[in-house]
C-alpha cells in the first residue's frame, strides 16, 4: 500500500461495490491497514475515516455486508521478514486501542464484522495471539458486544492449525483461513516469488507427484509444507475436502461457523485450469457450509 490521499481515493469506488453487489455476492471482506488510521505517535487521522465511511455508506447503498480486515498493525506485517508486535507490549496497547475506536464507531451496523488481523505467520506466536485476540474481544465487547469476530490462526491463517485458536469467547466468533493451494498452481508465474520462472504453466486438476516436483523446483523453501501435509493421489476435489477436514472437526466440535477469508488463482493461470479449480473448491464449501471471499 501506498498511503497517500491519491491512493486511497483511487482504491476502491462506489462503481467497484456497485459491480460486486451486482455479481449477486453478498459481502466484501475491506482491506485497511493501521498506517490508514493512526500515525507513527498513535495519533488518529479522523479525516481517514472517511474512506471506510464511504465504503460503509456504499455497502448499505448495494444491500452488501461487510468485513473491516485489519489487514497489517503497527509492528506486524504478513508479509515482512521481521515483526515486532507479539513481543512489544506498546504496540499491542495500540492494537487494543485501534480497535476499540473501531468498536465505538461502527458497532451499530448489523452488517459488518471484525477481523483482528491478517494472517499471523510464526508458529511460535500462537498462544501469544491467543491471549492478545482475547483481550482484544474483551475490549470490542464493550462496545459491541453482539458484532461477529473473525479470528484466524497461524501460518498465515492456514487451515492445518486452526486447531491452535482458542476455545470461542462467546457465540459471536468465527474462524477463518486462507487457501491457495497447490500454491504452486495458483501463484504459477508469478512475479514477486524469486524463484519462480514468470513463463511457468501448470494445469489443474493434476497429480500429486507432479505438483510436488514443480513445487520443489519453483517455489522457495517450506512452500511446499502444506502439499507434503496432505498426501492425496491426485489434486482434485477431494484434496480440498482433506485439506479443511481439521478445520471442519474443530470448527464443528466447538460450534463456531467457519469462513475462507481468502482464496484464488493467478491471473496467469489457463482459464479453463482456473475455472476448473474454483468449481471444485466451491463445491466443498457449499458442501460443508463455509462462507468465503475470492482475493484478486
Amino acid at each position: 500500500c501506498e498511503y497517500t490521499t491519491e491512493h486511497y481515493n483511487s482504491f476502491i469506488s462506489e462503481s467497484d461495490i456497485e459491480r460486486i453487489a451486482g455479481w449477486k455476492l453478498d459481502h466484501i471482506r475491506l482491506p485497511f491497514d493501521y498506517q490508514l488510521l493512526r500515525d507513527d505517535n498513535d495519533n488518529i487521522l479522523e479525516e481517514n475515516y472517511t474512506y471506510i465511511d464511504n465504503c460503509i455508506k456504499w455497502c448499505e447503498k448495494y444491500n452488501l455486508n461487510l468485513i473491516l480486515d485489519l489487514h497489517k498493525t503497527a509492528g506486524f506485517s504478513f508479509d515482512e521478514d521481521v515483526n515486532t508486535f507479539f513481543e512489544n507490549s506498546e504496540l499491542q496497547e495500540r492494537f487494543y486501542s485501534l480497535w476499540i475506536d473501531i468498536a465505538k464507531r461502527y458497532s451499530k451496523y448489523d452488517f459488518i464484522a471484525f477481523e483482528l488481523l491478517n494472517e499471523v505467520v510464526e508458529i511460535e506466536v500462537a498462544d501469544k495471539w491467543n491471549e492478545i485476540a482475547e483481550k482484544t474481544v474483551k475490549c470490542i465487547r464493550e462496545y459491541a458486544p453482539d458484532t461477529k469476530i473473525i479470528i484466524g490462526g497461524v501460518q498465515n491463517n492456514s487451515a492445518l492449525w486452526v486447531h491452535k485458536l482458542s476455545m470461542p469467547y462467546d457465540e459471536n466468533i468465527v474462524y477463518t483461513f486462507h487457501f491457495y493451494e497447490p500454491l504452486i498452481f495458483t501463484h504459477q508465474s508469478a512475479y514477486w516469488i524469486d524463484t519462480m520462472s514468470e513463463d511457468f504453466k501448470i494445469e489443474y486438476p493434476c497429480s500429486y507427484d507432479e505438483y510436488l516436483k514443480a513445487s520443489y523446483k519453483y517455489l522457495p523453501k517450506n512452500n511446499s509444507d502444506f502439499l507434503e501435509a496432505v498426501k492425496v493421489p491426485n489434486i482434485d476435489a477431494d484434496f480440498f475436502r482433506t485439506s479443511f477436514a481439521d478445520a471442519i472437526r474443530v470448527a464443528t466440535e466447538r460450534n463456531v461457523p467457519l469462513y475462507c477469508g481468502e482464496y484464488g488463482v493467478i491471473d496467469r493461470a489457463h482459464d479453463d485450469s482456473a475455472l476448473r479449480w474454483f468449481k471444485d473448491i466451491s463445491g466443498v464449501f457449499n458442501e460443508y457450509n463455509i462462507g468465503r471471499a475470492t482475493w484478486t
